[in-house]
């Protein structure tokens, strides 16, 4: 297998090849519906804010991805003043995040031309069951000779440990001929430039931030001529 620049390309999941944005609220219209949540997009703006807050944590280290599974239920619950109980909601969202949502469009011709080429690796900060449930549900496993999620690991982005992880499941590495591609600049980018491959950042909302990663794309399609 050769190619011009890359012999193993990591990609984060959600928000650069899955749109977690449309899984996560049909997720949360369920739970809104099975709690009878009187003003659901008030209550997801909520939710959203908190859920934030503790991923970040997480990212810092602060927190493992294992936690966020009740305690933002609990936190939610609290928030909201819902009497519903904890684990049952959150055992519903988990499911409905692991059922709803798909790739983003073009993605899977992106992965085709990509695994043609080069081995792909998945390297993702969730919680095991949900990304577990899309990995199988989308048949993301035709294409992924590796996967890495924080929630089985208990480290996440932008610990060096997660891409160790990943590339660990590689023969013969050479980092100098890898490339992650992700949208976050502090957990897939940060990381990547960190553990010493090289990083794409996946920015489709053009947002003006200065970065360091080695390549800037807003668009799926761009990813095969990088490679």
């Amino acid at each position: 297998m050769t190619n011009a620049n890359y012999d193993i390309v990591l990609l984060d999941l959600d928000h650069t090849l899955f749109d977690f944005d449309a899984s996560e609220q049909l997720a949360f219209a369920d739970i809104a519906a099975w709690a009878n949540i009187d003003d659901p997009a008030s209550a997801f703006a909520t939710y959203k804010q908190l859920n934030s807050a503790l991923w970040k944590r997480v990212e810092s280290g602060d927190l493992l991805a294992t936690d966020v599974r009740l305690l933002r239920s609990t936190q939610l619950i609290s928030a909201l003043s819902l009497t519903v109980d904890p684990v049952e909601l959150t055992d519903r969202f988990l499911s409905g995040l692991g059922q709803y949502g798909d790739l983003y469009p073009g993605a899977s011709a992106v992965l085709d031309a990509l695994a043609s080429t080069t081995l792909l690796g998945m390297v993702t900060n969730g919680v095991s069951e949900v990304q577990r449930a899309k990995i199988k549900r989308l048949h993301l496993d035709q294409w992924f000779h590796a996967v890495s999620i924080s929630g089985e690991l208990n480290v996440a982005k932008p610990n060096t440990a997660i891409f160790d992880h990943a590339l660990a499941q590689f023969d013969d590495v050479d980092r100098s001929r890898v490339l992650m591609i992700g949208d976050s600049l502090g957990s897939d980018i940060a990381g990547a430039i960190q553990s010493g491959i090289d990083a794409c950042w996946y920015n489709p909302v053009a947002a003006d931030t200065a970065n360091s990663a080695r390549y800037v794309i807003d668009d799926l399609d761009q990813i095969p001529g990088l490679i």
